[in-house]
């Protein structure tokens, strides 16, 4: 039989003893600390010694950080099939993609029966399996959009919801020996689970056999389907090597749960590592990341190397032909259909991930850590995506000073979530599905901006991966000029994969909803502006304003006041509610993680087209501002124009001290429009503007990035450029060009 190639694994396979509920999970740990890339679990739930299997399985990928979990095999007859997608998906998710579904037909009917299963015959447990297996992937395939029906004979769904999908793609591993179940292995699933202690000689090979014609048949390759196998703990290395380059095993599950058969057996594995890669170097067989179907390949776009990943992203890929692809064909605004997204874990696979970018350099290349940018290019039509949500670390290194570490992955959510039991808070924009990386590099206008400063003023260090692939922490004292572009215009320099950061003390803090009357626009935003300069620098928000409807135009402002005290919070809203009609109001005491909560949203990112946006810093709202955002909404060309606010402690920080340039600016502006009224409209409004952030501007090119940065930032970026990314390599979002030599103006 063929080697297929694949990588070799190595398991435990763990009774989940009821008389000693731990020593299931202490040998687990073992487990993963010995090395072993899987520990699995029996699932017989008629037997009174064992432990649920799921029960389990959920209590260890809570103890464990890296080994990936399975039952060895679950029992199906006693698991309704829709129900146990729902646990195989919400397991994954929660362990970040470590779980894979081993299932099994049946077998020990009287247990079952008495446990309430149905007996069935052997044929009718097969066709069981089958119908199941379409079950389970189709409430995994929540990009299918039609009715989900399977009318099976023994299990069925009418019109069931889809979801959630699990956070990689699980594989369906089957456990058997009859030629049918062999050939359903063929058609549909995943990989081959035996037991060697079952198998008779020349069992091995007719199994392979009769799995690579179903394979074939059902327009399959062969090496779609993972040959796994349970050996006992005295499996010496010779059989093993002979097993993975004569016969195609390339995961091996040691039995037993005896701790020194455990570390016995994890010794071999690196003996067997070698001599398997060089029996396959001699006889030239590539080791290879997991197969796809013809239907998957044909998808696979021409200048992609996909066969040439390193293998530590090789597994974790997506390619358009992926169940998982449709996650990257839209974010919060933006669609797009990317060619490959490599998605790395740790900061030794983003250096892998940059120089699969630097092969490519001919194709666009998108940063995604959460997908919500208005402005960025995280998404992108036939280029690479380099996702790094699973560097998602939230981590409160000292409370008493406030010093927090954060991966890029994170969302500011849970960012404030973690932070709260503290009394610590960071400000970090006004949504809190946006992902850390993305504005903790741009800026960050966030609910507390005039009196904590903006997001970026709270980062002490960055640690990144540079264009070349070298790895950096940059700060005030190390690579200092390179700290100083990160804040701002980090997404030029590298991809960041940490920050450090110091938290402020917040407590209990008011939230208030006012809508008013502004069909007076010009008027209204004129006082608008002056009541939030005059306010006290505790109160930070936003005004939202829309088209007319039957001549009445409202604003919706939301308003957060860093203060419990209720007469406080009344006393400091009150000459801002009286700038106009109001037409609702609420106001209630609450903490900043639920505000982030109430603001964000864990649904699927539903974004398509190409948004349209703008954006400008403006010091004051002054008459003739108003008027042009008046007209602008009367002209209806802009559907959505929102004004935050910023001043205060943001302007306490100079200029020249960061790459983000708009202090002396007391409001931020964003609209949303239709091209190219929109833009000639929105031209009006840049005489009386003093700059520009990028996070909310879609606009591209020189005169977008003349207008985020005054000529010495400018000057000073492209400087920074040329010494980090000389080629250009990130290049997708708001490109500093290295090779233009701007003129320096007076220092901002």
């Amino acid at each position: 039989m063929p080697d297929y190639g694949h990588p070799l694994r190595f398991g435990s396979f763990i009774t989940p003893t009821a008389t000693s509920p731990r020593r299931p999970v202490e040998l687990t740990l073992l487990s993963e600390e010995l090395g072993y890339d899987l520990a699995t679990f029996q699932d017989h739930p008629y037997q009174p010694t064992f432990l649920d299997a799921w029960t389990l399985m959920s209590y260890a990928a809570a103890r464990t950080e890296r080994i990936h979990l399975a039952g060895n095999v679950h029992n199906l007859p006693l698991r309704p099939p829709a129900v146990l997608a729902k646990s195989v998906a919400s397991l994954d998710l929660l362990s970040g993609g470590r779980i894979a579904l081993g299932l099994g037909a049946g077998g020990f009917w009287d247990a079952i029966e008495a446990y309430g299963g149905n007996r069935l015959t052997s044929g009718e447990s097969v066709d069981a399996l089958a119908e199941a297996i379409a079950i389970i992937r189709g409430v995994w395939d929540t990009a299918d959009r039609s009715v989900f029906v399977v009318d099976g004979t023994h299990h069925r769904v009418r019109g069931a919801k889809r979801g959630p999908a699990p956070g990689h793609e699980v594989p369906i591993w089957l456990g058997a020996l009859k030629p049918r179940m062999l050939r359903l292995i063929g058609r549909s699933a995943d990989g081959w689970l035996p037991s060697m202690p079952y198998l008779q000689p020349g069992d091995l090979e007719r199994g392979m056999r009769v799995i690579d014609e179903a394979a074939r048949k059902a327009g399959r390759d062969p090496a779609e389907v993972v040959r796994l196998l349970n050996v006992t703990p005295d499996t010496g290395a010779d059989e093993l090597v002979r097993l993975a380059v004569e016969d195609g095993v390339s995961t091996f599950i040691v039995m037993g749960d005896d701790e020194g058969g455990l570390r016995r057996f994890a010794a071999l594995t690196s003996e067997v590592r070698d001599r398997v890669a060089g029996a396959r170097a001699s006889a030239g067989v590539r080791e290879r990341g997991r197969a796809r179907r013809p239907s998957a390949l044909a998808k696979r776009l021409p200048g992609i190397g996909y066969d040439d990943l390193p293998p530590e992203l090789a597994d974790r890929a997506v390619e358009p032909g992926d169940p998982a692809y449709p996650r990257y064909t839209s974010s919060y605004l933006r669609g797009g259909a990317p060619g490959l997204v490599l998605r790395p874990r740790t900061v030794v696979e983003v250096q892998a991930a940059v120089a699969v970018a630097r092969e490519h350099r001919g194709l666009p290349l998108g940063i995604l850590s959460a997908g919500h940018g208005i402005s960025g290019r995280s998404l992108n039509h036939g280029g690479l995506v380099i996702d790094v949500s699973a560097l998602d670390t939230v981590e409160v290194v000292d409370p008493d000073s406030g010093h927090v570490r954060l991966g890029p992955g994170a969302r500011w959510v849970d960012v404030a979530r973690t932070l709260a039991p503290y009394g610590l808070a960071i400000s970090s924009g006004d949504y809190g599905g946006v992902g850390v990386g993305g504005l903790a590099t741009a800026g960050g206008v966030g609910w507390f901006a005039r009196s904590h400063g903006l997001t970026i003023d709270h980062v002490t260090a960055v640690e990144m991966v540079l264009a070349d692939g070298r790895f950096v922490r940059t700060d005030a004292h190390q690579e200092p000029d390179l700290f100083w572009g990160v804040r701002g215009a980090g997404a030029n320099f590298g991809i960041a994969t940490a920050f450090d950061l110091t938290a402020a003390r917040v407590g209990t803090i008011a939230f208030a909803q006012l809508t008013f009357d502004a069909s007076d626009t010009g008027t209204f935003l004129q006082r608008w502006g002056r009541e939030i300069e005059a306010a006290d620098r505790s109160v930070t928000g936003q005004v939202i304003l829309g088209p007319r409807q039957g001549g009445q135009r409202m604003a919706r402002a939301m308003l957060v006041v860093d203060s419990a005290d209720p007469e406080t919070v009344i006393a400091r809203l009150r000459p801002i509610a009286d700038i106009a009609p109001l037409v609702q109001q609420q106001v209630a005491l609450t903490t900043y993680d639920e505000v982030m909560g109430l603001l964000g949203s864990d649904e699927p990112q539903q974004g398509g087209g190409e948004p349209h946006t703008h954006s400008g810093l403006a010091d004051h709202l002054s008459p003739e501002l108003a008027a042009e955002v008046e007209g602008l909404l009367d002209a209806g060309t802009s559907y959505f124009f929102s004004i935050r606010a910023v001043g205060g402690a943001v302007s306490d920080v100079p200029s020249g001290a960061t790459a983000y340039a708009g202090r002396t600016a007391a409001f931020s502006l964003s609209g949303f429009g239709a091209s190219p009224a929109f833009d000639a409209a929105w031209e009006r409004l840049v005489p009386h503007l003093s700059g520009s952030y990028l996070s909310f501007e879609t606009g591209t090119g020189p005169r977008w990035l003349e207008r985020v940065f005054p000529a010495a930032h400018l000057a000073r970026l492209r400087d920074l450029k040329r010494r980090y990314d000389p080629t250009g390599l990130f290049r997708d979002n708001f490109f500093i060009d290295p090779t233009t030599h701007a003129v320096e103006g007076p220092a901002a």
